[in-house]
């Protein structure tokens, strides 16, 4: 495994910021890493990254013990921190040439121009760094990042600040990428997730709630939802009241999305609602649940 965390966890004071979490991470796949702001996201990727220590717990990357071979491991590896720092004052060539030659690429000049091409900066290339809009400083971000061609990418909201003609070509780029190293990736995109990641971790609370594929995971909603049409007007409340019936919103005239526990088929529970109050079913269908359904779902506290 290209990545593999056992009983991770870190303490900040008597908190918990992340407690006791695993996972893998294997080459050729994107690894969607979510959660909500605070979840323990950034931090265990700094961990693995080896930006900061890890409290307990180990973390390997390409077989190598992080903490016992850091400087082998930080090699491996490509990091786009959440905040991107970057030497404001150098100018993009620049600074991907100094980037390059602190981790000793061979060919340097052939790379940086490489990297220029592949992340979109070719009419840039020559701007201060500091000139740059937040899209293009992310670019910058993105070069320096799989410069030294690594064989694993963390990136930590790689997209902020993208319009969307280049969040295509990024979400590309990263693809690409992924189909030959492991790429772990932190969005609170959804759409993102599902257009690059084969897989997905959820953390909440510094812990992990979900790790499915991306299309399995839009099934791990809590609750189910089905809209129903009849013809007529009905009691909503008395329809709610019903066991497992959760909640009822009128969704147009004579319509209704009832939200429903996983335990039954509401579809039948409706059906005898219907019988029992004398009102025609005209229309009724599951609403299909969305993976940013799942992630609300699994990261409500």
């Amino acid at each position: 495994m290209s990545i593999l965390v056992k009983h991770l966890t870190k303490y900040y004071g008597d908190q918990a910021a992340v407690n006791n979490i695993s996972f893998e991470a294997k080459s050729g796949e994107v690894l969607g890493f979510l959660g909500p702001n605070g979840a323990g996201k950034s931090t265990t990727m700094k961990i693995i990254t080896g930006f900061i220590p890890a409290s307990e717990g180990v973390v390997e990357v390409c077989g190598l013990n992080i903490s016992e071979h850091p400087m082998e491991v930080r090699k491996k590896i490509g990091y786009l921190p959440e905040h991107n720092p970057l030497y404001l004052d150098m100018y993009v060539k620049e600074y991907l040439s100094f980037v390059a030659q602190i981790y000793k690429v061979p060919n340097r000049k052939q790379r940086v121009a490489e990297m220029i091409e592949t992340v979109g900066l070719q009419k840039e290339q020559h701007k201060v760094i500091g000139a740059l809009s937040k899209g293009y400083r992310q670019r910058v971000g993105l070069a320096q990042a799989i410069i030294h061609d690594p064989d694993v990418l963390i990136l930590d909201e790689p997209t902020s600040g993208l319009d969307p003609n280049q969040l295509e070509d990024i979400r590309k780029l990263i693809k690409r990428i992924g189909s030959e190293k492991t790429v772990m990736l932190s969005t609170h995109i959804m759409q993102e997730v599902e257009a690059i990641c084969e897989r997905v971790i959820i953390i909440n609370n510094g812990a992990i709630v979900a790790n499915e594929t991306a299309a399995s995971l839009q099934q791990f909603a809590n609750v189910q939802v089905v809209f129903v049409e009849f013809d007529k007007s009905i009691n909503k409340n008395r329809l709610a009241k019903l066991a497992n019936i959760k909640k009822v919103t009128e969704a147009a005239a004579n319509s209704y999305l009832v939200e429903a526990s996983m335990d039954i088929d509401a579809r039948k529970l409706i059906a005898s609602f219907a019988k029992e109050e004398d009102v025609l079913v005209l229309a009724m269908r599951k609403e299909e649940r969305t993976l940013e359904d799942a992630f609300k779902d699994l990261t409500r506290t």
